[in-house]
């Protein structure tokens, strides 16, 4: 984990097509990473890859994210827009946000289903801020 705010795990699902899972995680990476206040890093879940090696092994290869904000809406929603603007660029692209055990997929051809689920994930991970979720919304 990194000291500041909450840090997200972003997996991009391929269907087990690992090149093109590293190719598409390197892309989302440099377009997080031109982000300020955002600090983007390759997550390895096997531990730490050895010298000369670009990957996570055989896992699926991940990102964290984390803001300096101590506020976890604002920060979610400006990465859940981000992503959203990066998996449009092509309909195919998925990416999986998980934050806090909790998560959400979100991809290049959303519909209301979809962008509702994304709504309520960023309602479920907001924390006590005083509002509650509308639960009745369909």
């Amino acid at each position: 984990m990194r000291d500041g705010g909450p840090q997200w795990t972003l997996t991009v699902p391929t269907g087990g097509d690992a090149l093109r899972q590293e190719r598409l995680t390197r892309d989302l990476h440099d377009s997080l990473g031109r982000v300020d206040g955002l600090v983007v890093g390759f997550h390895d879940a096997e531990g730490p890859a050895g010298p000369g090696r670009k990957g996570t092994g055989m896992g699926e290869v991940a990102l964290w994210a984390a803001t300096g904000a101590a506020v976890v809406r604002p920060a979610s929603q400006v990465l859940i827009t981000l992503i959203k603007e990066w998996c449009a660029k092509e309909r195919h692209r998925r990416v999986v946000v998980t934050i806090a055990g909790d998560s959400v997929e979100i991809t290049g051809r959303p519909d209301a289903a979809q962008e509702r689920m994304v709504r309520e994930f960023q309602d479920r991970i907001s924390g006590d801020d005083g509002t509650a979720p509308d639960d009745t919304a369909a």
